[in-house]
């Protein structure tokens, strides 16, 4: 499956100075919590633990911009970037950066979500894919790992929060079907 949604979702079309990769996630949570996390285009922060504050400019809509706040640890201090597709039908977010002080130029990635079972439990398949210009001086092998771990942890991350909101919900729904009379 993976690689339908791949085909059907992720295809970036590098030119030469470019690199382009997609990583891949399974998260023991059902779709609709991780995707609550993924859509808040105005919360990165929720879940990407090198943001510390996000700005959108306008109204959250298509064309939407963000300034994003990143921690240090990263060759950057800020990125501008913009929403280019929100579907919370097939759960697909696409942005796009705009700028900011970092090396990423031309860098556009798209998010889905899809229904999986997961050791007999609904689950979520996360895959973000990216294309971005490859910096002069670097590779594009070294620009392709650098995205790709950054990515990773991003995906890591949501998956600590999207399996903890999950558990929540199932601890509160236990709750109170044990205070049910029978």
């Amino acid at each position: 499956m993976e690689a339908q949604y791949i085909i059907r979702h992720h295809r970036h079309h590098p030119r030469e100075h470019q690199c382009s990769s997609a990583v891949v996630k399974h998260i023991k949570a059902p779709v609709d919590i991780v995707w609550s996390a993924v859509r808040r285009f105005d919360q990165p922060q929720k879940y990407k633990p090198f943001v510390s504050r996000c700005i959108v400019r306008d109204d959250f809509k298509i064309g939407s911009v963000r300034e994003v706040n990143v921690k240090s640890g990263l060759p950057a201090t800020t990125s501008t970037e913009m929403l280019e597709l929100l579907d919370d039908q097939e759960h697909i977010l696409g942005i796009k950066i705009v700028g900011g002080d970092h090396r990423l130029k031309n860098y556009s990635s798209v998010i889905t979500v899809h229904p999986e079972i997961i050791d007999g439990m609904p689950g979520a398949m996360v895959i973000e894919s990216f294309v971005v210009d490859v910096p002069e001086g670097n590779t594009q092998d070294e620009t392709c790992y650098f995205v790709n771990a950054v990515i990773n942890c991003n995906l890591k991350s949501l998956a600590v929060v999207s399996e903890r909101m999950a558990l929540q919900v199932f601890t509160c729904w236990k709750r109170a079907q044990n205070r049910r009379p029978m």
